[in-house]
């Protein structure tokens, strides 16, 4: 693939967009910490064509559409926004379906392409399952939530944390399960590191400040995969 002729350089940080699919792009790589031309050289082009992609009205092909999504750890609907507005999953099973285990290895590496996931905590009310914007630090996952809030008394606790992907074009998708006990962050050096770290706030918004960790003690995934 080769950068667009009409394409001029933009700043390496940036992360706006003239168009939704600009605008998802940029928000990804951003999210992801990853510079243009890092992301280029993912997939196979420069730093120019994802800023030309980022800043125009660009009709890239399916290819390229493919590529780049997967450098981002996303499907094509995702990147699109075709995705958006429909529930996901509802797409007919393959008959050359079958569950494939991930190893250890390929667990980590797929949390480190999400920045949201969901913890499961016990409370006084029974189980609650509550999205989080987390980040991966070094063995840890780690997320801020209110000091008062359910994830935050449930220190102390066995917890399961959760993150997945589905891909309604090809009916597949993968999941990964952590498992471990969930600590409050105290130590002033971490939570300087951690919050340097974040690559957003939370989304909820509010004064979430509260960081919590959680180191797994037993890690596993599971894809679906097909024959052909």
């Amino acid at each position: 693939m080769k950068s667009t002729p009409s394409a001029r350089p933009q700043p390496s940080g940036g992360t706006t967009g003239r168009t939704d699919l600009g605008r998802r792009l940029a928000a990804r790589r951003t999210a992801l910490g990853l510079s243009r031309e890092e992301l280029g050289r993912r997939c196979g082009t420069d730093g120019n064509y994802i800023a030309y992609l980022e800043e125009h009205a660009a009709s890239p092909s399916a290819g390229t559409l493919v590529r780049v999504a997967d450098a981002l750890g996303v499907t094509v609907d995702d990147l699109t926004g075709a995705s958006a507005e429909h529930a996901p999953g509802r797409t007919s099973a393959r008959t050359d379906t079958g569950l494939v285990t991930l190893d250890e290895d390929e667990c980590r590496a797929l949390l480190g392409t999400h920045g949201v996931g969901r913890i499961g905590v016990f409370t006084p009310e029974g189980p609650a399952v509550l999205p989080v914007n987390y980040v991966v630090a070094g063995g840890d996952i780690a997320f801020r939530t209110a000091a008062q809030a359910r994830a935050a008394e449930a220190a102390g606790t066995e917890v399961a944390f959760e993150i997945d992907n589905i891909d309604d074009v090809t009916a597949g998708g993968w999941s990964v399960l952590a498992v471990g006990e969930l600590r409050a962050v105290t130590a002033p050096d971490e939570i300087r590191h951690l919050t340097a770290t974040a690559r957003s706030q939370p989304w909820a918004g509010g004064p979430r400040t509260h960081w919590m960790k959680l180191t797994p003690v037993r890690l596993t995934g599971r894809r679906v995969a097909h024959a052909s």
